[in-house]
């Protein structure tokens, strides 16, 4: 077979057919353009709110909750029969500490494994905020300054304030932008806080911070580590929490059950757990966006099936010319595929194009709660797996598309067409 002529004979079909061509190039171009835009858009966001998440949780975090067991004294002195209950009214719970013993050697063991970037140790605590005669629940965390402006970034979150201000003197705080609007506080004005145990304390707030998370913002603080512990009343070794940072965050699960296994009386839990919410409003996002991204692609595949369907119709009679002249059904096929190649090729290279620019301006563009959720624009992916896939799936929907109505074209009688 020449594919020499069969290619001048396919672009001479295009050529001729100049409307109908062009109809079925953009239905190749809008399938993919908005492939493209959609793909991107979404991935984008489930980029945006996975960094937002995992910027603000450990991979790993080691705590210990207060549980209250249902130990009973007398059942320990009088062993119950098959038959015997011991009932116990209004059991008290233990006076229970949630803080990790051995804590900061437990720091100092995990920072040595190799697949751990860093460990920040911290104190948590419920507290009230008085606000005049309302108290506005809270909490209040003591941190390592260096070690949480590293691995979580709680520097590059202050809107007001510096986090270093909170190591240039005693009895500060830093609070989140939901807590500051509700206390009506500001950059140096003070705040009175109540504990647990009913002592208060007045600090000063040298900072006001926003994750973009509204459940964080309108309920966290963050001191130093004697600051919290000044204000619990507790000794430098008291911490709650070991919030850790593991070079791959696949590692995560992994380390966790190693953890378990060496460590007891504390709880581990890893990033899946404590994101479990938003990993599966991820998936359900991730397969709406495939949905509509292919059948987007199918459909501009069913309209070129359709167009060339029509192509092959209004060109019986150079069908059966070129039969009658001594082309075969091979030859007459792959005139027709090469129709629907080329129309699949330069449909798919400027959706590309299209998609690439309207995703560019969707990135450009201004998010209107950009200072809420710390995003200056729209949150958009310009990965190339997904522009090859675009072009791939457009290239083999245009050949399948194709292939059938050119099947057709090669098994017509000319002697039919022409006697007809």
């Amino acid at each position: 077979m020449n594919w020499t002529l069969a290619f001048q004979i396919a672009i001479t079909h295009l050529v001729t057919k100049k409307k109908q061509t062009l109809i079925a190039m953009l239905g190749v171009t809008f399938g993919i353009s908005m492939f493209i835009i959609m793909i991107s858009f979404m991935t984008g966001v489930n980029q945006f709110l996975e960094d937002m998440a995992m910027d603000n949780t450990p991979h790993v975090r080691i705590y210990k909750p207060i549980e209250i067991r249902d130990d009973k004294i007398i059942s320990e002195h009088h062993p119950a029969g098959s038959n015997d209950w011991h009932v116990v009214m209004h059991q008290r719970p233990k006076n229970e500490l949630p803080n990790i013993k051995d804590g900061f050697r437990y720091m100092r063991q995990i920072e040595n494994d190799p697949r751990v970037l860093g460990v920040a140790p911290q104190v948590t605590s419920q507290v009230f905020f008085n606000n005049g005669p309302v108290q506005i629940p809270g909490t209040i965390s003591g941190i390592d300054i260096q070690k949480q402006s590293t691995l979580f970034n709680l520097d590059e979150k202050m809107d007001e304030g510096a986090l270093e201000n909170l190591m240039k003197g005693s009895d500060v705080i830093v609070m989140g932008k939901g807590l500051a609007q509700k206390m009506g506080v500001s950059e140096g004005d003070r705040v009175s806080v109540t504990t647990p145990d009913g002592n208060n304390f007045n600090l000063k707030v040298v900072g006001i911070f926003s994750f973009g998370i509204t459940a964080y913002d309108e309920s966290r603080s963050y001191a130093t580590l004697g600051t919290v512990q000044k204000i619990l009343q507790k000794d430098p070794s008291y911490i709650t929490d070991l919030n850790i940072k593991m070079k791959n965050v696949y590692d995560a699960l992994a380390f966790r059950e190693k953890l378990e296994a060496e460590l007891k009386n504390v709880t581990i839990e890893d990033w899946e757990k404590a994101n479990a919410s938003i990993l599966a409003g991820d998936k359900i996002r991730n397969m709406l966006t495939a949905v509509v991204c292919v059948t987007l692609l199918t459909v501009a595949g069913f309209g070129i099936y359709n167009i060339m369907n029509m192509n092959i119709i209004n060109k019986m009679k150079d069908i059966a010319i070129l039969k009658a002249t001594g082309f075969a059904g091979k030859d007459i096929t792959a005139i027709f595929l090469l129709q629907s190649l080329m129309i699949g090729v330069a449909g798919g290279l400027l959706g590309l194009l299209i998609g690439f620019l309207f995703s560019y301006l969707l990135s450009i563009t201004p998010f209107p709660e950009a200072s809420f959720f710390r995003i200056e624009t729209f949150p958009v992916n310009f990965r190339p797996v997904h522009y090859g896939f675009g072009m791939l799936f457009g290239f083999l929907t245009t050949l399948f598309a194709g292939y059938f109505p050119s099947r057709k074209a090669a098994s017509i009688d000319p002697v039919q067409i022409i006697r007809g």
